[in-house]
């Protein structure tokens, strides 16, 4: 503020000329008559101008008064320098100090810091000290924080800097980083080093970073989630170091900074109050625990310090405040530091501050504040001090209205405690009403303006002393209570403030209720009289609504006779009308006594009330007579609500649709009833709440409000019974189908969260799930309602930890999906100290529930925890609701596959039995009992004993004993399923945990039990014993080794691996027990000989179990090293290494025992053991020398001339390890014995014995090499020639083979493949050959197709072919598989009939039998065999048919639609090379086209669009290529498919190429058809109106086909006449006339007569049609139609139609009649050309021929082609001259049509077989023909070629040429042999064109 003056005074000083001229203008004048304003500014301006040019300087005069004063100013500003700068030098000088000090830096420096910084941080508001102290800030990080986070410790340094903003500049390079992100990154790292890793900083490094945290939990806005992460990290940092305690492992230290000491607990105790009171619910839980724990720290127990005065006075300011949370904290604070607390007799200043504080808390407004203080309070044994009465005031005072209750409370208690007290504290709570009351005016000036406003009205203080008198009222004297109401009347009931007025209104009710009975006759006249006498002003309107309020409430205590009554009955019904709910709760509360002095007149009132209630505007009376009415009928009792029809009045108010105010003020008057007569009014609330139910969705907002007030008050007043009444209507109510119905009744249920708290628990349960189900309801309004009643319910929750992650447990029920694992989450991480209270439960359960359905391990996890938790937390009774939807989440979750999950849920299960008794679990027990034995899975029986083991446990020792003797008997028992005995040896797995040493008495009888299961045939059983065998000994070790270690002895001998495998690892955990040493440690190393084993461990296991059970032991471990199981192997080497600390020593001590063992192992009838005792040998040959090889060597040649077979097997494996342990050179010393003994071993009788001699072969082969070979294999060979040993020596060979086939084959295969091939032997070898045999495949297939086909024929076929098979199966490799398939496939194709014979044979025996995969050969394997379909050998035939068969039999979908394109290739080839015949391979009796059906079929189904076409059009040609026998079995199977696709929708091509397939099928074997005729008429009717063109012709051509096999083909006629008649669109009628054609064609004859006619009729009438299209092809129809037309009916079609005459009708009538004619001389000639139309008939020809009009002189043309075929056949080659001399007429034509169409007849109607014409009647045509070689016209010179060709007959030979050239001139002569020279010779070599000559048949 100084500064500030100094700054201003100088401005002054230095800047006058400013205000000098501000003078200067201000004495001028606005406006002069001679110069304006503005002019005469400007003139000054131009002076001052002039004397700034000049340098004239007008200096300041001051008066003497000024002089003065700048004197006086001067002195001070330098007296403040002075200071200043005194100031400044001390600063530095004390910096200075610090300086060195922390340079230095001394032993125990960092102690004095805390205070140092508290220092500092003041400072920095300094403009003088912030520059100084700002670098000696930041150096203190150096000082404090460790090395390695002195980075840290800057950054955090300058972060608070930035973010306290001293005064001063900071440094601009950590500056750059944005203030927000450098906080984020400050807090991260300190959270990151201090919370996440554990390493807390010492208590100065953590003062020096609390300022920074500090400001980050103050300055921080919590508005977004992350923001909120950023406070909840920087408070966990807060709560790691409050938690320091000191160590006491160094005395000399006086504070250990480490430890709390040296905290700033003040500042954090002023935070953490500050959080709990302001923070967002998660902060005020983690504030609140970190409170606890820094009270802790405090609390002068070991480790910690002792908490300050002013510490304790922040915690007792705290229990001031008015958060309850705050006070809560607090509390639990001081009950941390109980040890440290003031007591009056040891500070009675800070004592009895301490008393008052907690014996205020004692009365706190929250019960669980008020248990804590009483805690406190016996806990330290307070007493109550007299002193107290009087300091207890001042909290009745208090601002806070929290305190003031409690206070209120707390006085009234102690003055009842000191009565004689009761006078001097009600005068004085009255002495400070008045004080309390005044309000001194404001300050104002001379003129009345206010300077000061009057200070805050003090009504809070009244308040409190209103609520002291309510309490205080019940421990007056009678003296003391007329004093009371005289204070009462007027004056404290006409207190300026509405709310004190409320107050001072219940005191005076309170007192009334406990002295009025006794003091009616001195109270009556004082409210009497005041009513009397009160001025009637509008300021005492309240006072008197009191006073009559108080008249009412004593009236009570008159006789019910007594006159006055009525009078006060009549003013308290006035008051109702008053527009305050205190007045008409007071007035409702004094009626019902009084009611009986007005009975009479009640009904009269209750009417005139009901009336006021529904049809008042005024909502005060409305009100007003609601309670009013409630008030009186609770006087009237509860039978008046139906005697004077009260309910039914009401209800018909609350079903006005009109009035809304009749609505509301029915339900104001249910509300009240619901208040005034409790649990009376619940028969009437099932009636109600139907309406209640639709006033919820009423339109009027108001009615809506009044709803939910009724709704709240009907809940809050329901019993249990009523809330069993209510419940199943308002969950019936959530069916309804209407959404106001449903949003009703959830809002209902949301109100439910108002009942009472035993009423609460019962029906909370229900309610929640409904609530979670109406979140996904398709109306929007029902969803907010059950998000709205959800937080209804979460706010009535009691416990604040619950509380403040209440959003999280409603975001849960609102989306499951995805919040429900983040929700169990929070739930773990959440630390209780509150009781979990109903609602809460009830949020949280269903969360729960629907976790134990979860797929999620993690969820399905949590929520077994939480409800494990949940039982010492949570009332049983609240909880008990739950069990039945709780105990099914449980059992699933007991029965999951993953452990953990497991051991949870049993864990709650336990502590549930444990909490709520045996009792509340009738079916838990026995439930478990049978899953134990449940026979579906080993993880159902875990987790039955786990959860069976923590009941008992949780039931004690007692059950345990009572179980037990059953549970030991059943596990023993031999003749019970295996799954039962597993279930049961699985509970000495678990019990052993629970129980620990309380077991102990039971080891002893389940040992047998666990040995006896491990030996079980089950699997499973031996693992659950073996875990079982491990937990007894890891938990009863010693009591273990005397009974166990026998069995396991012999356990590690035994036959079965499995056995042996438990035994060493259960002896291992008992060895390991024994040594002390962990056999967890790793034992992988580079050699298997390494050892961890110590002498000291050694010499352990040898004083525990002696020496010669030391070497068995010892022995059979080192056996095990080698045993035939890898996981055996590992097990012993694993403890071997463990337990044995030299390996060498340790054998030569055990040696003796070892041999003995080996002996009797070689000899054992059990494979396995004699293998273990050979690798045994073997690895002691290794490690012991080979100087022991001549001592084995004699005994193992002794052992093979044994008679028992085991030994000599024995021998022989023992060999192989001894050879591979052992240097070749030793080897060689001892072969002349080890040779013969091989040799003999492998053609030994037993196969056994072979078996192992092949592997010391293998052995003896890798260390001698080839000598074996020549040692060995010739006597085997020579041996196979032995009739006795061929088969021994065979085997032998075979067992050579499979360990050495790349060494063997290439001696064996030359000797084998030579003439005679011996495919015995070759097929014995390839069995055990593998891969080695591909190699030689190229020598052994040609030997073998050989050998089979010198025996095709023979007997002995079946023998060499499966000789021959075996060999090639045997092949798997790709190559290999290769190298067949090509070989195989080109001597199928080999021109030597028997190689192809026995090439086939085998490629079919191939493909059928191999197991292994050829699809990558299966297109060629396809291609091939399909080409054989073509042979004319059957053999060849039948077998490549077999192949391919196989083939395609194996192909899955994909590979036979990948070979549709391939397959049709194929096909087409072979038809190509067939030569239009059919394919014999197509043509097999029984057989047919089976073997490809599958493809084609799959490819016609399930084909792309591409597919289904090429395999439609595969399967036409399969058909084209099969004769109709061989199709017969496969019609079925092929027009399935056809007909099923052709009805989908697919592209037009695939329809066309299934038509055709069809028609291709009718054609040849139409008759076999005969069942599909429906479905194939459907089809290609259907087909006949598709889109496409081509389609619809492919239709028709089918119907075609298919009517040669109809019977009843009338309804095909009239169906297809419907539909040339109705079809639209002309393509679709075309293509209709051309299957008519076609039918007509295949079935003109059968047809009804009628419908024949009708057929006539309409072609008749489409003759002249205006589209060619359909003229040609009704016309081609009608001509077609004339060969099967009775005669009459032929008659009247030519005479009247078609040979009518022609002159004067349309050309198109005549083109029509011209072209039906020429189709009628195609179809019918002989009908035409009978003596009646004969003549007609030509010369109607010859007219359209020669007509102008080409369409019909085509048609014509095409007559005369038709007629003249027609003569040539039945006239033997003559024709009549008209006709061929107008042939050659318009062959001369000079139209290129004419001639094309006329070439195109001479050509079709010489094709074959149709006779040769005469040579006088060619040569004319010749001639013209020849002429139009020579034409323009490309097309003409073509045909006429085409047309010589066949006129000439030249396919058939010349002789027709011959013929006629005789009778040729010399020019055509030589036009004819040009012609033959250049095209014709050519053409006639060639096959003859199919091209269609009738133009009417659509293409």
């Amino acid at each position: 503020m100084t500064v500030m003056m100094i700054v201003t005074t100088h401005c002054l000083i230095l800047f006058p000329s400013t205000q000098q001229e501000s003078t200067k203008k201000g004495n001028l004048k606005r406006e002069n008559k001679a110069y304006s304003y503005k002019e005469q500014i400007l003139e000054l301006e131009l002076k001052e101008e002039i004397k700034k040019k000049k340098g004239i300087k007008e200096e300041l005069q001051l008066t003497s008064k000024q002089k003065e004063l700048m004197q006086a100013q001067l002195e001070r500003e330098s007296a403040i320098r002075k200071k200043l700068l005194e100031l400044d030098r001390e600063l530095q000088s004390a910096l200075s100090l610090l300086a060195a000090v922390v340079t230095r830096k001394p032993s125990g420096l960092s102690q004095h810091i805390p205070l140092v910084i508290h220092s500092f941080l003041p400072l920095f508001k300094s403009p003088l000290a912030a520059p100084r102290i700002k670098e000696p800030f930041l150096a203190l990080a150096n000082c404090v924080m460790p090395a390695e986070l002195t980075n840290l410790g800057f950054l955090v340094g300058h972060v608070t800097l930035r973010l306290l903003q001293p005064e001063c500049e900071l440094d601009e390079a950590w500056g750059q980083e944005e203030l927000g992100a450098a906080t984020v990154r400050a807090v991260s790292l300190l959270h990151s080093h201090t919370v996440q890793h554990s390493n807390v900083l010492s208590a100065p490094a953590f003062a020096f970073c609390f300022p920074f945290l500090k400001t980050v939990l103050t300055e921080t806005t919590n508005d977004s989630e992350e923001q909120e992460d950023l406070l909840m990290q920087a408070l966990q940092v807060i709560n790691e170091h409050a938690q320091l305690r000191s160590s006491t492992a160094s005395p000399e230290q006086l504070v250990d900074e480490n430890g709390p000491e040296l905290l700033p607990r003040v500042d954090m105790l002023l935070l953490l109050t500050r959080l709990i009171g302001t923070g967002a619910p998660r902060l005020q839980v983690l504030a609140s625990r970190t409170l606890t724990s820094l009270c802790a720290s405090s609390s002068g127990e070991e480790g910690c310090g002792y908490a300050e005065q002013e510490e304790i006075d922040v915690l007792l300011q705290a229990l001031q405040s008015p958060c309850f949370a705050v006070r809560d904290a607090a509390l639990r604070g001081l009950l941390e530091l109980e040890m440290v607390l003031p007591t009056v007799d040891s500070d009675e200043k800070n004592g009895l501050n301490l008393l008052r504080r907690v014996w205020v808390g004692r009365f706190d407004v929250e019960e669980e504040g008020r248990a804590l203080a009483e805690r406190l309070w016996e806990t330290m044994a307070l007493e109550l001090d007299p002193g107290l009465c009087s300091l207890l005031i001042g909290d009745v005072i208090h601002h806070e209205e929290a305190v003031r209750q409690a206070g209120a409370e707390a006085l009234s208690r102690a003055v009842a405690q000191y009565s004689r007290q009761a006078a001097q504290v009600l005068g004085k709570l009255m002495e400070i009403y008045q004080e309390k009351l005044y309000r001194p005016p404001p300050v104002l000036d001379a003129l009345g303006r206010v300077i000061s406003e009057a200070p805050p009205d003090q009504w809070e203080a009244r308040c409190g002393i209103a609520l002291a008198l309510n309490k205080l009222s019940q421990y007056l004297d009678g003296s003391q209570v007329t004093p009371l109401f005289q204070f009462f009347v007027p004056e404290a009931l006409n207190d300026r403030h509405a709310e004190v007025r409320k107050c001072m209104l219940d005191a005076a009710l309170s007192a009334l209720n406990t002295h009025g009975k006794d003091n009616v006759s001195s109270l009556l006249p004082v409210f009497e009289e005041f009513l009397k006498n009160a001025p009637q002003d509008a300021s005492y309107d309240s006072v008197r609504q009191s006073v009559v309020i108080l008249m009412g409430s004593l009236a009570k205590h008159l006789d019910k006779s007594d006159p006055k009554v009525k009078p006060i009955v009549a003013k308290l019904i006035t008051a109702l009308c008053t527009p305050s709910q205190q007045v008409q709760e007071s007035v409702a509360g004094c009626l019902p006594p009084l009611v009986p002095a007005i009975r009479e007149d009640a009904g009269g009132m209750v009417q005139k009330l009901l009336q006021l209630l529904l049809e008042s505007d005024k909502y005060a009376e409305r009100k007003g007579a609601a309670y009013g009415l409630a008030g009186l009928v609770k006087g009237l009792g509860i039978l008046s609500l139906k005697q004077l029809e009260i309910m039914a009045t009401l209800t018909d108010g609350i079903q006005d649709k009109k009035n809304f105010r009749r609505r509301e003020g029915a339900l104001f008057a249910f509300e009240m009833l619901c208040n005034m007569l409790g649990k009376l009014f619940e028969p009437y609330v099932v009636h109600v709440l139907p309406h209640l139910l639709l006033c919820f969705g009423d339109g009027n907002q108001y009615v809506r409000e009044a709803a939910d007030d009724c709704a709240k008050a009907v809940m809050r007043n329901l019993s249990a019974h009523g809330v069993k009444l209510v419940l199943p209507s308002l969950l019936l109510a959530l069916e309804e189908e209407s959404w106001r119905t449903k949003a009703g009744s959830v809002e209902l249920l949301g109100a439910m969260a108002f009942c009472a708290p035993k009423q609460l628990s019962s029906c909370l349960p229900n309610i929640v799930p409904k609530l979670t189900e109406v979140l996904t309801d398709s109306h929007v309004k029902v969803q907010k309602a059950g998000q709205q009643a959800l937080r209804l319910i979460g706010s009535v929750i009691r416990n604040p930890e619950i509380l403040a992650i209440t959003p999280i447990l409603l975001d849960a029920l609102t989306d499951p999906s995805r919040k429900t694992h983040k929700c169990l989450q929070t739930l773990l991480d959440t630390k209780f100290v509150h009781f979990i209270d109903a609602p809460s439960l009830a949020l949280i359960m269903p969360i729960v529930q629907r976790a134990f359905q979860d797929r999620s391990t993690d969820t399905r996890k949590m929520a077994a925890q939480i409800i494990g938790n949940m039982y010492s937390l949570t009332d049983q009774k609240d909880l008990s609701p739950y069990l039945p939807s709780v105990i099914p989440g449980l059992k699933a979750s007991l029965l999951d596959p993953v452990p953990e999950v497991r051991t949870v849920s049993a864990k709650a299960l336990g502590a549930m039995v444990k909490g709520m008794g045996e009792s509340c679990f009738d079916d838990l027990l026995p439930w478990l009992m049978e899953t134990l034995a449940s026979e579906q899975s080993s993880v159902d029986r875990s987790g039955a004993a786990q959860g069976l083991a923590e009941v008992m446990a949780g039931l004690g020792v007692e059950k345990l004993d009572k179980l037990m003797p059953d549970v030991v008997a059943t596990a023993s028992k031999v003749d019970i399923a295996s799954h039962v005995r597993d279930g049961y040896i699985m509970m000495f797995i678990y019990l052993p945990l629970t129980f620990g040493d309380k077991f102990t008495p039971y080891v002893g009888p389940i040992i047998p039990c666990i040995l006896k299961a491990l030996a079980d045939e089950n699997e499973y059983v031996r693992d659950t014993a073996l875990r079982a065998g491990q937990r007894i000994i890891s938990m009863y070790a010693e009591t273990a080794i005397a009974l166990l270690l026998p069995e396991l002895e012999q356990g590690l001998f035994d036959d079965l691996w499995r056995i042996r495998f438990s035994s060493v690892q259960l002896l291992g955990d008992l060895l390991f027990h024994i040594s002390g040493v962990s056999g967890k440690m790793t034992t992988e190393t580079a050699s298997e000989d390494d050892n961890f084993g110590t002498a000291q461990s050694n010499k352990a296991i040898i004083g525990a179990l002696g020496d010669v059970r030391r070497n068995n032991v010892l022995a059979g471990l080192y056996m095990g090293r080698s045993d035939t199981q890898l996981v055996v192997r590992q097990a012993s080497l694993h403890v071997w290494k463990i337990v044995v600390s030299n390996t060498p020593r340790t054998l030569r001590e055990i040696l003796p025992t070892l041999f003995s063992l080996l002996l009797g192992f070689l000899a054992s009838t059990c494979p396995d053991k004699r293998t273990i005792a050979a690798r045994t040998l073997g690895d002691l040959v290794r490690k012991l020398g080979e100087k022991i090889l001549p001592e084995i060597i004699p005994i193992l040649e002794e052992g093979l001339r044994s008679e028992k077979s085991d030994q000599r097997q024995g021998v022989c494996i023992g060999l192989s390890e001894i050879m591979k342990s052992t240097s070749k050179d030793a080897v060689l010393v001892f072969s002349e014995s080890l040779v013969p003994t091989v040799r003999k071993a492998l053609c030994d009788p037993l196969e056994e014995v072979r078996e192992a001699a092949g592997k010391t072969f293998e052995q003896l082969h890798c260390t001698i090499g080839y000598q074996a070979l020549d040692d060995i294999l010739p006597a085997l060979l020579e041996q196979l020639d032995d009739e006795n040993t061929s088969e021994f020596a065979l085997d032998g060979l075979k067992q050579v083979m499979a360990v050495k086939s790349r060494s063997v084959l290439p001696y064996l295969v030359p000797k084998l493949t030579a003439p005679p091939v011996n495919t015995r032997v070759l097929a014995f070898l390839s069995a055990v050959a593998g891969d080695a045999l591909t190699r030689h495949l190229a020598v052994i297939l040609p030997a073998l197709m050989s050998a089979l086909k010198e025996k095709l024929g023979a007997e002995e076929v079946e023998q060499e072919l499966a000789s021959c098979q075996a060999v090639i199966l045997s092949v798997e490799d790709e190559v290999g598989q290769r190298i067949i398939i090509e070989d195989l496939l080109e001597a199928s194709h080999s021109a030597d009939m028997g190689m192809r014979r026995a090439a086939a044979t085998l490629l079919n025996g191939y493909v059928s039998k191999t197991k292994a995969d050829y699809s990558a050969h299966t297109r060629s394997l396809v291609s091939g065999l399909v080409r054989l379909f073509n042979d004319r050998d059957a053999v060849v035939l039948n077998e490549s048919w077999d192949a391919l068969s196989s083939i395609t039999k194996k192909l899955d979908a994909g590979s036979q639609l990948a070979l549709i394109d391939d397959l049709h290739r194929d096909i087409r080839t072979a038809g190509n090379e067939a030569k239009g015949e059919t394919l014999p391979g197509f043509c097999l009796p029984k057989k047919g086209v089976t073997s490809i059906l599958p493809v084609l079929r799959e490819g016609v189904l399930t084909g792309s669009p591409e597919q289904k076409e090429e395999a439609a059009k595969a399967l036409g040609l399969v058909i084209k290529l099969t004769s109709a026998e061989a199709l017969r079995p496969s019609v079925v199977n092929i027009t399935g498919p056809l007909i099923r696709i052709l009805g989908d929708r697919f592209s037009w091509n695939v329809k066309v190429a299934l038509l055709e397939t069809l028609t291709l099928l009718l054609a040849k074997v139409g008759i076999f058809l005969k069942p599909f005729l429906p479905q194939l008429q459907t089809t290609f009717l259907k087909a006949l109106q598709d889109s496409n063109r081509s389609v619809r012709l492919r239709a028709a051509q089918a119907l075609g086909k298919l009517i040669a096999i109809h019977t009843k083909v009338d309804p095909l006629f009239t169906e297809q006449l419907n539909g040339i008649r109705s079809a639209e669109d002309p393509g679709v009628r075309e293509t209709m006339l051309q299957a008519l054609r076609f039918v007509i064609q295949g079935a003109g004859g059968k047809v009804d007569p009628a419908i024949r006619r009708s057929i006539t009729t309409t072609l008749l009438s489409m003759l002249g049609h205006d589209e060619d299209a359909m003229r040609m092809a009704s016309a081609g129809c009608l001509g077609e139609l004339c060969a099967f037309l009775p005669e009459d009916e032929l008659q009247t079609v030519l005479q009247q139609h078609i040979l009518a005459d022609v002159s004067g009708i349309d050309w198109m009538v005549r083109h029509g009649r011209s072209v039906a004619l020429s189709i009628a001389m195609k179809a019918a000639p002989s009908k035409l050309c009978s003596e009646e139309y004969s003549a007609e008939v030509v010369d109607m020809i010859l007219s359209n021929a020669a007509a102008d009009r080409i369409p019909i002189a085509t048609s014509g043309i095409r007559a005369v082609g038709f007629l003249m075929r027609h003569q040539i056949e039945s006239e033997g080659g003559s024709v009549p001259a008209k006709v061929s001399t107008h042939l050659v007429k318009c062959l001369q034509n000079p139209s290129s049509d004419i001639k094309l169409v006329a070439e195109k007849m001479v050509w079709w109607m010489n094709k074959e077989p149709t006779p040769p014409m005469t040579p006088v009647l060619i040569k004319p045509i010749l001639k013209a023909l020849l002429d139009n070689t020579k034409d323009k016209n490309t097309s003409v010179r073509a045909y006429a070629d085409q047309a010589i060709v066949n006129l000439l007959k030249m396919r058939e030979g010349g002789a027709v040429s011959q013929s006629v050239s005789a009778i040729l001139d010399t020019a055509s002569s030589e036009l004819l042999t040009e012609a033959c020279r250049r095209s014709l010779t050519k053409i006639a070599s060639q096959v003859d064109s199919g091209e269609q000559i009738d133009d009417t048949i659509l293409t």
